[in-house]
């Protein structure tokens, strides 16, 4: 932990934290790919429908997990530059519980409201069916779901950098090789691969869980998982939630916001809902590595923070951003050159590859701005910031995709539609960096 905390390369440190970061997001990606790939066997427009209209449902359930994995990597990170290393470990403690509690409530709410959560998800009477059997395993897994999403933050910020990427690669490969298992032998479509996955987290929590004993029996005192330290104070829930909830409200109102839209592609039938769903998920590729470099680095953003380094807290910044934007610019130029052999993969109809292909390439047109918006929402969640970080979320999800998508649908129908992610995140680049710059120059940051 130290090592990589005092590294004299700034650089260095980055590419520490990052590739790791990255590399269990690019397994996270692989596996939604395999996901759609697999369902696609079936050759039916209206599963891969339904996987697309789930996935802002298991995006909520692993979202309330980011309340106590984002939220508390946050505060121990920040509390380790201050040298309290007991206080970091009580910390911890309370994040595994409460994520625990968490899952076992939506696993019974969400069994209980399962059709009127599909009829909310934009399923109809083509798909409604395969819609409930994804949710039903997806719901019986959540907190095997919410454990393993809020382990690898709370892994990250003690230093246990490597057994977080083991976990979620772990996780991810057993995934793949159910969905092979579940959806290609068994033929089990749609039901297959949610609880496929539902698996894949059981198991990465179990490994989780093995190395938070063994280190504790190593006397680490940075993760007890002993319930004779679950000893929270309002002070701590109220530093891990005030950070946590804006944190969570990233995907829960990206998933809203994906509701809505999958809402309105939906108003163009089946196919239009299948095309952009093998497009969103292509997309997802300089998406979730930009959030790993991003979510890897804010540890020891908040590090430095704690520890009063700010010349090196805002290097790391710096060059992440940069490094996030160059890789976004390398995917968009790929995508656009090769947007129709991509989509040719996941699809037979000739129609739909070049439809799909189409929506690739608007889709992808954000992909350097990324390297921006997310570093700058890490940051702000780094430094305990959390109204900065939540408006930068309100204005990317709610105030503007929103409006944006009606409007866009209003003057170019289903283009528009598609074209609402890219407008709206052109807009947010400049409003995210005139917030960080005039944080910086403050002094505060």
């Amino acid at each position: 932990m130290t090592s990589v905390y005092e590294e004299k390369k700034i650089t260095k440190a980055i590419m520490r934290v990052g590739l790791p970061s990255m590399l269990g997001q690019l397994t996270t990606l692989i596996y939604n790919i395999a996901d759609t790939f697999f369902v696609s066997l079936t050759k039916e427009p209206a599963t891969i429908a339904a996987v697309t209209l789930c996935a802002p449902i298991l995006l909520i359930i692993m979202s309330i997990a980011c309340i106590f994995g984002m939220g508390g990597s946050s505060v121990i990170a920040r509390l380790l530059g201050e040298q309290k290393k007991q206080e970091s470990g009580t910390t911890m403690n309370f994040c595994v519980y409460a994520m625990a509690f968490s899952g076992i409530a939506t696993l019974v709410l969400g069994l209980v409201f399962l059709q009127p959560l599909a009829r909310i998800s934009g399923a109809d009477a083509d798909n409604m069916a395969y819609t409930c059997d994804y949710l039903k395993w997806i719901f019986a897994g959540a907190p095997f779901i919410m454990l393993a999403n809020g382990f690898v933050h709370l892994f990250r910020s003690v230093g246990l950098i490597k057994e977080g990427t083991i976990g979620l690669v772990l996780g991810n490969v057993i995934n793949m090789i159910l969905d092979y298992i579940f959806i290609a032998v068994f033929g089990w479509g749609t039901a297959g691969a949610a609880l496929a996955t539902s698996l894949g987290f059981v198991c990465a929590s179990v490994y989780y869980i093995v190395c938070m004993i063994r280190e504790e029996r190593r006397g680490n005192q940075l993760v007890p998982l002993t319930f004779k330290r679950f000893s929270p104070n309002a002070a701590m829930v109220r530093r891990v939630v005030s950070i946590g909830i804006p944190g969570a409200l990233i995907t829960v109102l990206m998933s809203v916001s994906n509701i809505v839209l999958n809402n309105y592609i939906g108003i163009y039938g089946s196919d239009a809902v299948a095309s952009y769903g093998i497009a969103y998920k292509l997309d997802m590729i300089p998406i979730l590595l930009s959030v790993g470099l991003a979510q890897g680095v804010a540890p020891l953003v908040g590090y430095y923070y704690g520890a009063d380094k700010k010349k090196r807290m805002s290097d790391t910044v710096n060059y992440a951003t940069l490094y996030g934007v160059l890789m976004g610019a390398v995917f968009t130029a790929a995508f656009i050159l090769l947007g129709k052999p991509l989509a040719s993969v996941f699809l037979q109809d000739a129609a739909l590859i070049e439809q799909t292909g189409y929506f690739l390439k608007i889709l992808c047109l954000s992909a350097p701005l990324l390297g921006v918006i997310n570093m700058v929402t890490s940051y702000f969640q780094a430094l305990g910031k959390a109204v900065k970080s939540l408006v930068i979320t309100l204005l990317r999800n709610a105030v503007l995709f929103i409006p944006g998508v009606i409007f866009l649908n209003h003057f170019w129908e289903l283009n528009g539609v598609i074209a609402a992610q890219p407008a709206v995140e052109a807009v947010l680049t400049g409003i995210c960096l005139f917030m960080y710059i005039g944080d910086s120059r403050s002094g505060r940051g």
